[in-house]
């Protein structure tokens, strides 16, 4: 797998450096394949996708890793109701987007939509509430399910 440093790679980096974190192997593997995926994905998901590229990792390193990039705030925990606690980078706001997940085969996928966005600035505005995040998910049955 080939690892390209992104902004928010290099932030995630560099907060931990500053925090006293070592630069180790399974942070950089864990934190470089997060960098590259479209959407969220299930601890035992970055695990399993590691060692199929070759990457030995333990179950619980990366479970202590996921867990440090929460807690200062560079993943997003997301649970779509399946249970299972899923996780993406925190990025800006041209990347966010919400997640439609099937009932049937249990696919999640992202998507973006600036009226979304728009409907919720404006709810925003009438509340008077200083919205810090938000998330939608939409389930339903997958083109295959249907």
């Amino acid at each position: 797998m080939s690892r390209t440093v992104t902004p928010w790679s290099e932030r995630a980096l560099a907060e931990l450096r500053s925090a006293g974190y070592r630069r180790g192997a399974a942070r950089l593997a864990v934190i470089g394949f997060l960098d590259e995926q479209p959407c969220c994905l299930g601890a035992q998901q970055i695990h399993d996708e590691l060692r199929r590229h070759g990457t030995p990792v333990g179950l619980a390193t990366v479970y202590r890793v996921l867990d440090t990039l929460a807690q200062k705030g560079l993943l997003q925990r997301l649970d779509l109701g399946d249970g299972v606690t899923r996780f993406e980078p925190v990025r800006t706001d041209d990347d966010h987007h919400h997640h439609l997940v099937c009932d049937g085969c249990g696919k999640v996928e992202s998507f973006a939509d600036e009226r979304l966005e728009t409907v919720i600035r404006d709810v925003e505005e009438r509340s008077g509430y200083a919205v810090a995040a938000h998330e939608v998910v939409l389930r339903g049955a997958c083109t295959a399910c249907r």
